[in-house]
């Protein structure tokens, strides 16, 4: 996959392409359908492929006291829009100046001089441009005048039957609840944080549980406090069961101002400072509480340790 940051330029397009646009924040199985769509329609017509995408939530300039937290970091989606297959992804770095661009400008600009388009597929619910004015009607008339043809796809259902349907939003919500589960039906893979491991009170070490710390970014979203299974996976590419606390460790600190995550390896001694890691959480295992003392929580992190080991063994 090649990636552009400059719309001015353009590449060696022979036969165009076939391109979808959106924040695709976490690159969940709507988008995922959207994709595929945009892949047949490319090979009917022999075009390349292209995803159009932005350098920050557009929501954080427009109305940042509502902007949601992110799923995923921008490193992090274009991983996984690469794996999609598409041949090149457009990065567009939102700023005050690029919210101010009309929808009719903004789509001549990416869509038809950048990357020459022959079709472009979004979700039926797609808004774009200043104002959030431009829809799907607003790209069809820009596709009658420049010759390309626009598909408006339904909202993908999700597959349990209840009707909800798959969006980042609803992804955001069953974190917020410590839903992993219904996280990961949504996303299609489990739900993952990364970070840099740092060093930490050392509290776990010193109670027979040591931890790897990850602090997380502000502005992205993480899993409601509490204690999970989940897969640990090192910089090589090796995964170990983990039992990961997200939390405000409230036998410990009467505040904290932000919540962090510690996962305890299963099965694992060695140093992980400063390493690369990805948590993928599998499976809630019950709320963080605060307990009578150090004695009373290693209890309770024995328990949860075998339980979280049992889950992922099955």
């Amino acid at each position: 996959m090649e990636i552009i940051r400059d719309m001015a330029w353009s590449p060696a397009l022979t036969h165009g392409s076939v391109v979808t646009v959106g924040e695709y924040d976490g690159v969940h199985r709507g988008h995922r359908t959207v994709v595929s769509e945009m892949h047949r329609m490319a090979a009917e017509r022999g075009c390349a492929t292209a995803v159009v995408t932005f350098d920050r939530h557009p929501a954080t300039i427009v109305r940042p006291e509502s902007a949601p937290l992110l799923l995923c970091d921008l490193e992090h989606k274009l991983e996984l829009l690469s794996e999609t297959g598409v041949d090149y992804t457009v990065v567009v770095e939102f700023s005050k100046e690029q919210s101010e661009v009309p929808a009719e400008a903004f789509a001549k600009q990416v869509l038809v001089t950048c990357l020459q388009a022959r079709a472009v597929v979004v979700g039926a619910d797609f808004h774009f441009g200043k104002g959030r004015k431009g829809d799907v009607q607003t790209l069809r008339e820009v596709g009658q005048d420049h010759d390309f043809e626009v598909v408006g796809l339904p909202l993908v259902k999700q597959i349990t039957g209840d009707g909800e349907v798959i969006s980042s939003t609803s992804i955001r919500g069953a974190l917020s609840n410590g839903d992993v589960e219904k996280a990961h039906r949504l996303l299609g893979r489990p739900f993952e944080v990364r970070g840099v491991v740092t060093s930490g009170d050392r509290r776990g070490r010193t109670i027979g549980f040591p931890t790897a710390n990850l602090p997380t970014a502000s502005d992205l979203q993480v899993p409601q406090d509490g204690v999970y299974a989940a897969w640990y996976q090192r910089p090589d590419g090796s995964q170990y069961p983990a039992a990961v606390n997200v939390g405000k460790r409230p036998t410990f600190y009467d505040f904290a101002e932000r919540s962090l995550i510690e996962a305890h390896l299963i099965g694992f001694r060695g140093d992980l400072y400063d390493e690369s890691a990805k948590i993928k959480f599998i499976c809630r295992l019950r709320g963080e509480k605060r307990f009578d003392g150090p004695e009373d929580l290693k209890n309770q992190l024995k328990k949860d340790v075998e339980e979280a080991s049992r889950i992922l063994s099955e």
